[in-house]
């Protein structure tokens, strides 16, 4: 059964909880962080994105980037930046993104959970993003950053959350992607009720946040037998039903250099090809092509894939399988560089610009990934290609810290 635990939240005060919230340390790069970050000592960014405050240059893995992230947190709760609440408490925590709403719930989840799957994945993480989110965690003694969890959805939880909601927020604000946020703070009898709720719900999924959640648990492990609230991490867990998954579409470029005519003789061998004016495939298996500067749609013929297996037909599976690997030699899409992944919140006008632009020879819009599948893939213990799922709307950092 999911163990939930409510936390001491370190927060921002009502009237600055816009400058501090940021953007999540992994959909930025360091320059834009700098910009965003410039001239606002209050930004989350300088605590998960420490080597803005460190010279040019500076190797994001740096001994000095970790420790920089310690102490630049150590002066946003010094300064009153981030207050800590009094109680352990939840939180609920909903944003809206053009017509879609989600409200998720704000906890603790338990390391042991993940460890013993009962929070279960279905991505493969790498060893050096662990590393670095391991250090991360470990040296600033808190998890900054929740991970994104998922269950199916329960209407008792449902319910208890919708009073929630019914109530005056303690934030309400929108930041300059178009989201608006909004927050709660759970009092002591909802609390207790939704833990004995989740008590009886028999899995959550990580949607995003595989990174954090196994360095939560590598952390753990380093402090086994010392003191400290670590045997759990931050986690924002929403129903599945009011999750919104986007596109993940790919820009491949071909080291044959082979003509766009070339190139369509070679997905006719494997899809029905026509086409199209609009580069928005609108049922799964269909693909959106861009190439030799116009659009086509490819559908993926009955038996090229194997529709019985949760990951080999997923439309990921289906592009990686038939396209990158026999047709370009793209084996290893994680470590490819003729191969780039664009998240479908950008639209099909970044794939047209960036082939325009920077010399790929074309781009892919794939039919988004369903939450259905997501989980389907868990429950089967199996996992699913890289950057087959993109969430949107992203959680925003430092609304919510919990510290050991």
């Amino acid at each position: 059964m999911a163990t939930i635990r409510p936390f001491r939240a370190h927060r921002p005060p009502q009237s600055t909880v816009a400058r501090v919230a940021s953007p999540p340390y992994d959909v930025i790069n360091t320059k834009e962080a700098r910009d965003l970050a410039r001239g606002n000592d209050d930004s989350y960014l300088h605590v998960s994105r420490p080597e803005i405050d460190l010279p040019e240059g500076t190797d994001e893995h740096d001994d000095r980037v970790y420790d920089q992230g310690a102490i630049n947190l150590k002066k946003l709760i010094e300064r009153k930046a981030l207050v800590q609440d009094p109680e352990p408490r939840l939180y609920v925590y909903a944003q809206k993104m053009g017509q879609h709403r989600q409200v998720g719930l704000v906890a603790c989840a338990s390391v042991k959970d993940y460890v013993e799957d009962r929070i279960k994945k279905h991505e493969k993480t790498r060893q050096d993003k662990e590393d670095d989110r391991t250090r991360h965690i470990d040296t600033l003694g808190a998890h900054d950053e929740p991970v994104f969890l998922t269950y199916k959805a329960v209407k008792a939880i449902d319910d208890v959350i919708a009073g929630v909601t019914a109530t005056r927020p303690v934030y309400d604000f929108d930041t300059n992607d178009k989201v608006h946020h909004t927050l709660w703070v759970v009092d002591a009898a909802q609390t207790q009720r939704l833990v004995q709720l989740f008590d009886k719900v028999p899995t959550l999924y990580v949607a995003d946040g595989h990174h954090r959640s196994a360095s939560a648990a590598r952390v753990h492990e380093l402090r086994k037998g010392k003191p400290g609230e670590h045997d759990v991490f931050l986690a924002v867990i929403f129903p599945h039903d009011q999750m919104q998954i986007l596109a993940y579409n790919r820009l491949v470029r071909d080291t044959k250099n082979r003509s766009a005519e070339e190139l369509l003789k070679a997905f006719r061998e494997r899809f029905d090809v026509a086409p199209s004016d609009t580069a928005v495939p609108d049922k799964p298996r269909t693909f959106g092509l861009y190439l030799g500067g116009r659009w086509y749609r490819l559908t993926a013929r009955e038996g090229t894939f194997d529709a019985k297996d949760p990951v080999a037909s997923l439309d990921a599976s289906i592009c990686q399988d038939l396209i990158l690997a026999p047709m370009f030699g793209i084996t290893d899409p994680r470590r490819d560089k003729n191969v780039d992944f664009v998240g479908g919140i950008r639209g099909y006008g970044e794939l047209e610009k960036r082939v325009r632009e920077e010399g790929w020879h074309l781009a892919l819009h794939l039919y988004p990934t369903r939450i259905e599948q997501l989980i389907a893939v868990s429950d089967a213990g199996m996992l699913m290609p890289p950057k087959s799922t993109w969430f949107e709307p992203k959680l925003r950092s430092g609304l919510f810290l919990h510290t050991f």
